[in-house]
């Protein structure tokens, strides 16, 4: 279940039976209900997909080896949702899915660029791929560790505090996408790739404010509007889906100005109803 959904970490009943040996009096998880199975077999999907990333990276596959981590973000972005539909959620299934993130959208892509391009320069490239590495799990960890805040300004506001995980992977990939498209050897430059994967990956545990689908809410007016472009988009992934990565990567990027714009005005209407507030005590 995905670890920037909000409500990905809801505690179930069924992750928590009662057990007892006779000499401890503490309560042991029995077991996961048969539906909870479900969203975590697709968790468990999306980590062998990473995994299996790697695999042709080693192989030198590279295509296959994007689309392997693309069809990882894929299933992270529907367990979530299925856990929810059929009320699993558990706190079994938040912790594997922050695994399943951690090595699918960190340690997969970090490699993925490294055996593509940064092995080239092995010190500094693999210091980059260890960025990309460490700061998925960083991101991951700081997510966990604020479930249960209730002082969350980005999440109460419908915002993310910086890029999300999966996000993150495919931005960081984009210079594979540029290189499978045209086959020019300028995207491969160690040096280039390097500072790009470094830029993901601060970006990924920074504290600014990136848009969230709950923070995307298009005027009525547009809506029959939005459903034509989404149709073109899939149908520009069938004939050019590398292009088409970059231009998503490029439109997600040009979002983030929006988001921080965005709750900066957020942040002003708070400030002015607290003021507001202050005032007539």
């Amino acid at each position: 279940m995905t670890p920037d959904d909000d409500d990905a970490l809801l505690d179930s009943d069924s992750d928590s039976a009662a057990f007892d040996d006779g000499d401890s009096p503490e309560r042991l998880p029995r077991g996961l209900t048969l539906r909870a199975l479900v969203p975590n077999a697709i968790t468990s999907g999306a980590l062998c997909c990473g995994l299996t990333g790697i695999r042709f990276a080693i192989a030198g596959d590279f295509r296959s080896a994007v689309l392997a981590v693309i069809v990882a973000g894929m299933l992270d972005g529907i367990d979530g949702r299925v856990a929810r539909a059929m009320k699993a959620q558990s706190r079994f299934g938040a912790e594997l899915d922050s695994l399943a993130d951690a090595i699918s959208f960190g340690v997969a892509p970090a490699l993925i660029l490294y055996l593509w391009s940064l092995q080239e320069v092995p010190r500094f490239g693999w210091f980059a791929a260890l960025a990309l590495a460490v700061c998925c799990a960083l991101r991951l960890a700081r997510f966990n560790a604020r479930i249960d805040t209730e002082d969350q300004p980005h999440k109460s506001a419908g915002f993310l505090t910086g890029v999300p995980a999966p996000v993150g992977a495919g931005l960081a990939m984009m210079p594979l996408y540029l290189w499978i498209a045209s086959d020019r050897p300028e995207f491969r430059h160690p040096a280039g790739v390097a500072v790009w994967t470094a830029v993901i990956a601060f970006l990924m545990i920074s504290n600014i404010a990136t848009l969230s689908w709950a923070s995307l809410r298009p005027r009525r007016s547009v809506r029959l509007e939005l459903i034509l472009v989404f149709g073109l988009v899939f149908a520009a992934m069938l004939t050019e889906p590398w292009l088409t990565l970059v231009g998503i990567c490029v439109f997600y990027i040009a979002l983030i100005p929006l988001g921080v714009a965005r709750y900066a005005r957020v942040r002003r209407q708070r400030a002015d109803a607290r003021a507001a507030t202050a005032a007539h005590v």
